[in-house]
C-alpha cells in the first residue's frame, strides 16, 4: 500500500520555515508602456492560511476528496489559492486549455462529469448559455455572483477561516487533477495526473533547473 502523498503537503512546511518570504508574485495593473507590473504578492504564511480557509469552506460546501471540480479562473492570486485549497481537500480540479475550440469544450466538460463548477462570472454565464457541465450541482463564483445560484469563493473562505487546518490523506495513486489538452493534434484528451505525478515533476524540475530557496521562476500558461 502506498503511503499518504499530497502535492500540497509542502506548503505548510514552507509557511513554517519562511513565513514572510514571497511565494507568488502576480501581475497587477499595467505600468508605463503597457508592461505588466508584478506588484501583487502573497507570502508563504498568507498563501497557506488563506488556502486552508478556502479548503475548509469548500469542504463544508461539499467539494472534498474525490470531487471533480471544473476550474475556470484567470491566472491570479485567487487561482493559486483555489488550486492549493482543492489539492489540500483531495478534490480533483478539471482544467481546460483556454485555446481549445469552443465546440470541443462542451464535449470535454461532459466527459469529465464534474460535480462542481468554480469560475468567474463570465464562465458561469457561458455555462448557462452553452449548457456546460449539466452534471455540476455545486456552484462557486470567484468574484461577484449574479443570478445563477451557488455561493462565492470569498464567502467560503470567510466561513472556513476559523476551522482547523486539514490535509486530505491522499494516496500517491489518487487522482490529483484532470487536464485537457488544446486538441491541436486531434480530439482534446483529458490527461489524468495523480499526486505522485505532481510530486515527481517537482523533484525533476528542481534537479533539472537547480532550483533553490530564494530563487524566482516565471511559469507561463
Amino acid at each position: 500500500m502506498n503511503s499518504a502523498i499530497n502535492i500540497a503537503a509542502r506548503l505548510p512546511e514552507l509557511a513554517r520555515e519562511r513565513p514572510d518570504q514571497i511565494a507568488i508574485r502576480c501581475p497587477g495593473k499595467p505600468g508605463p508602456g503597457g508592461m505588466a507590473r508584478y506588484d501583487v504578492t502573497l507570502d508563504y504564511r498568507t498563501l497557506n492560511a488563506r488556502s486552508d480557509a478556502m479548503a475548509a469552506g469548500l469542504a463544508a460546501h461539499g467539494i472534498g476528496r474525490g470531487v471533480r471540480a471544473v476550474v475556470m479562473v484567470r491566472p491570479s492570486p485567487e487561482f493559486f489559492l483555489l488550486m492549493f485549497a482543492l489539492f489540500k481537500n483531495g478534490a480533483v480540479p478539471v482544467l481546460v486549455d483556454p485555446g481549445i475550440d469552443k465546440r470541443a469544450l462542451k464535449q470535454c466538460l461532459d466527459e469529465a462529469q464534474p460535480e462542481a463548477f468554480i469560475g468567474i462570472g463570465l464562465a458561469h454565464m457561458a455555462r448557462l448559455v452553452l449548457r456546460w457541465c449539466r452534471s455540476a450541482r455545486l456552484l462557486v463564483t470567484v468574484g461577484r455572483r449574479w443570478g445563477w445560484g451557488g455561493t462565492t469563493l470569498a464567502r467560503l473562505e470567510a466561513q472556513g477561516a476559523t476551522a482547523a487546518p486539514a490535509l486530505a490523506p491522499t494516496d500517491g495513486e489518487d487522482v490529483a487533477a484532470i487536464l485537457f489538452t488544446s486538441g491541436s493534434t486531434g480530439v482534446p484528451k483529458g490527461v489524468v495526473y495523480r499526486h505522485r505525478h505532481f510530486v515527481g515533476q517537482v523533484e525533476l524540475l528542481r534537479a533539472a533547473f537547480g532550483m533553490a530557496p530564494g530563487g524566482v521562476d516565471l511559469p507561463t500558461f
